[in-house]
Order: structure tokens, then sequence, then C-alpha cells
């Protein structure tokens, strides 16, 4: 094996690169994994157009990335789970272990994680990364790694899903067909949600949405979402509405949407973080408020969801990049939102 890896950097605002460094080599609890598919996430583009998100400030070179997918190479002496060859999804959050959120099972709270390509700490477009074993999940032999690259943001759709406790013969709506609104659709329907709804205001998306087994979708620059949904249930409402828009006037549409007794998770983060709602409307109607923050215990059952057929990840693939043109497949995610849902970049095989 050759000592040093190839690996992508964020220069600067809008600007990639590549240095060299050496491969690492796995601790007693870790697994060295050779990458092959790592997916390009919203908050990858917003450090990439922005320098920043809140309080984390990207100081360059930095590494994005952090939906990985790739194929087990070593392991530390410590590793009895895995094995050379095991293909592998990765969880990209290593947590403390003894905080009161680790220690009460809520372990994406622990206020200490370490997160892949969460600054300062790199990503994964890179070719080869040392990752605890714990957070590499076997993929079975009928899920590639490709959809192991996947499952990260998966892992987002079905989170929501379980804090709005979907279930069999509800309604739901999920605002905004991105590729988090689209995973979450899915989760719903691997849950059992009887009909779900998706709300955009670009048809690619809505078209997408039908295609991967949205119920029917809603294009709100042509229609009145509100009454389209009320129509859709006859004049009762949803039980269930995920949003992942992350704005005002969809998180609105949410509360007036709804039946009385429903509940609305809250996935998307907004531009300016506040909004102003109608906060009587929702205690007239007791509606229930969930917000999310990444996942916790998902992984095992995206994979298996995905394994049975019950979920077409690699559905929401629109666009495959190679490792070699990084700068173009970061400039473009940016630049062609309207017809890039998820892009990929293969890192290699």
């Amino acid at each position: 094996m050759k000592d040093l890896m190839k690996v992508a950097v964020m220069e600067g605002i809008g600007k990639m690169g590549y240095i060299q460094r050496p491969i690492p080599t796995p601790k007693a609890n870790e697994a060295l994994v050779k990458l092959e598919y790592v997916g390009i996430c919203g908050s990858d583009m917003h450090y990439y157009e922005t320098g920043a998100i809140g309080d984390y400030v990207v100081e360059p070179p930095f590494v994005l990335g952090h939906e990985p997918g790739g194929v087990v190479v070593a392991v530390g002496e410590d590793v009895k789970h895995l094995k050379v060859g095991d293909r592998v999804a990765l969880e990209p959050g290593k947590t403390c272990g003894h905080c009161e959120f680790c220690k009460t099972g809520r372990y994406n709270l622990c206020p200490d994680v370490i997160f892949f390509a969460t600054p300062p700490v790199d990503g994964v477009f890179q070719e080869y990364v040392a990752h605890e074993a714990d957070l590499c999940f076997k993929l079975p032999e009928n899920v590639s790694t490709l959809e192991g690259a996947l499952i990260e943001p998966l892992a987002v759709g079905f989170h929501a899903a379980n804090q709005g406790g979907a279930h069999a013969g509800q309604t739901a709506v999920v605002m905004g067909a991105g590729c988090i609104g689209l995973v979450s659709m899915m989760a719903l329907k691997a849950e059992g949600v009887s009909k779900v709804y998706v709300v955009d205001i670009m048809q690619k998306r809505l078209d997408k949405a039908l295609e991967l087994g949205a119920d029917g979708v809603i294009n709100s620059k042509d229609q009145d979402v509100v009454k389209a949904i009320m129509e859709l249930t006859n004049g009762a409402g949803c039980d269930l509405a995920i949003e992942t828009a992350g704005t005002e006037i969809t998180t609105r549409q949410c509360i007036h949407m709804t039946k009385k007794g429903a509940t609305i998770v809250l996935v998307g983060y907004s531009k300016s973080g506040e909004m102003t709602l109608p906060l009587s409307l929702a205690l007239d109607k007791e509606l229930t408020f969930k917000t999310i923050f990444r996942y916790r215990h998902i992984y095992p059952m995206a994979i298996e969801a995905v394994a049975a057929g019950k979920v077409n990840l690699k559905g929401i693939v629109t666009d495959l990049f190679d490792f070699d043109n990084i700068q173009e497949a970061m400039d473009k995610s940016v630049q062609d939102k309207a017809n890039i849902v998820k892009a990929v970049v293969k890192i290699g095989k």
C-alpha cells in the first residue's frame, strides 16, 4: 500500500485544490476504510459558498465531506466485528460516551462530538480514513457503497419520521423536495405511512419525488398548498408534517394544513434562525412540535430498509463526479440547485 493519499481541500471560499497526506494508521478500536463514494451535503455547499455556518468557521486548507461509503482495508487489534474486504457505511460523529446525553442514549446531542467536516474537524473528501469501528456499519451483499454513502442523509429522514411517530393509517406532508425532503418521504413510506404528499417550488424535484414513491406532489408556485392538502384530505388536514425547507412560509403552512392533535417535525434550518408563527392557531389545535438534530441509533434500521427494497437510495442521485473534478463538483452543486438533487463524488474503486 502506498504511504500517501490524495486529499481534496477547500483552499478558500469557492476554491478547491488537492494535497497529499499520509494514509492514517488505525488505532486499536478503529478500521481503516478505503473510500469509494462521498455525498455532497448542503452543509458542504454552505461552507464552500460562505466559509462558515454559525460559529463554525473554515480555516483553509479544510476537508469537506461527511457522507462516506467504502471498503475496510485494515482493522485495529481490538476490532472483532469487521474484517478486511467488508463494505461499510460510516456514521460521521464520534461522541464522548460519558456525558448525560451519551449515557441516556441521546448521543447525537453530545456537546463534545467530533463530526466529519465540521470545523475544525476535517471531512472525508480523501482516499482513506481511519474511523471508530463501532461507527462503521457493514453493508449487506445487495447494498452498494454508493448507497452506503447515502445512509447518512437517509438517517436524518428516518430520525424525522421517528420523531413524528410515523405509522400506518396516517397522511403526511413533506415540505421541500431536496435530498432531505426526499429521504424523509421515503422513510415515511418505509414506516408504513399510508399517504405522503410532497411540496416544493421546483417541478424537477417534484417529478423526482413521484418517481421515488410520493403519493402526490404540489407545486406551491402554482397552487395554494393549504387548500390543496385540505382537498386531498377531505377537509380533515394531515396527521403529520415534516418541514425540511427551513422557511417561515412553509412552517406557517404546516400549522394551517395539519389537523387537530397533529405533529409537526422541524428539520430545515431557516437562514435567519428566527420565524414569526401563528402560535394561537397551534395552541387551538393542540399541535405537537418536534425538532431533530442529526440522528441516533438509526444506521442499522436505514441499512435494513435499503436492503429490503423499501427505500430506493440510488434514485436520489442525479449527478456523479470523479474525485479529480472536485472543483466542478462543488461549483455545479452550488450553481445548479434546480437540477441537482443529490451529487456524489466517486473517490475510487
